[in-house]
């Protein structure tokens, strides 16, 4: 006998995720995200719902970067804003500071004349603080300079770059499988809603 296979309904998967009481207890990923003068605020909002589906540590919004609560970030972010914890940094080297600080790597995601594949990322790399650059721009050559790695995904069209928001969650979802994969881990799942 067969399985037929078929779309999970929106209860089933809504039991599955986990709740906003259980995320504090979740396991985060060792990764900062930091955004550096990113212009759009539904990018902002889509890296923020990324961010919450990875389960990053935190983000850092730097520069001109618009920070909630703000309707069109909302709107791309569907709630994922009051899951992420994330700060507000007037420039990109008190931000880069913090995540020293905090023991992270900084990470460019740009290409350098060293930059590397973004899945030959190692687990001893981490803790890594993913820096994203302005859309039109992307990452600034004074934060370029102030980096401990970069790495870059490859571009097999005409186009030599993504949206900002996808870069990242490309980016994110590589790290944070090289991050769990040593170890075994997979997240927790949440405990079934009653």
């Amino acid at each position: 006998m067969t399985t037929s296979r078929r779309k999970l309904l929106t209860g089933e998967i809504e039991s599955r995720r986990n709740s906003l009481d259980h995320i504090p207890g979740a396991g985060r990923i060792p990764v900062i995200g930091m955004l550096d003068n990113i212009r759009s605020l539904y990018n902002v909002g889509s890296i923020f719902r990324t961010s919450d589906g990875a389960l990053v540590q935190e983000l850092y919004l730097s520069g001109y970067t618009p920070s909630p609560p703000r309707k069109e970030i909302d709107k791309t972010a569907l709630g994922a804003t009051k899951s992420v914890p994330w700060k507000h940094f007037p420039d990109p080297f008190s931000a880069i500071k913090s995540a020293r600080e905090a023991g992270a790597r900084i990470c460019v995601l740009e290409q350098t004349t060293m930059s590397r594949p973004y899945d030959s990322v190692k687990a001893e790399d981490f803790p890594i603080c993913l820096v994203v650059g302005n859309e039109l721009d992307g990452v600034t050559a004074e934060v370029v300079a102030e980096a401990d790695l970069a790495i870059e995904i490859p571009m097999y069209g005409t186009k030599h770059s993504l949206n900002a928001a996808v870069a990242f969650g490309i980016a994110v979802f590589e790290l944070a499988r090289i991050w769990r994969a040593p170890r075994g881990e997979r997240p927790a799942p949440p405990p079934p809603r009653l």
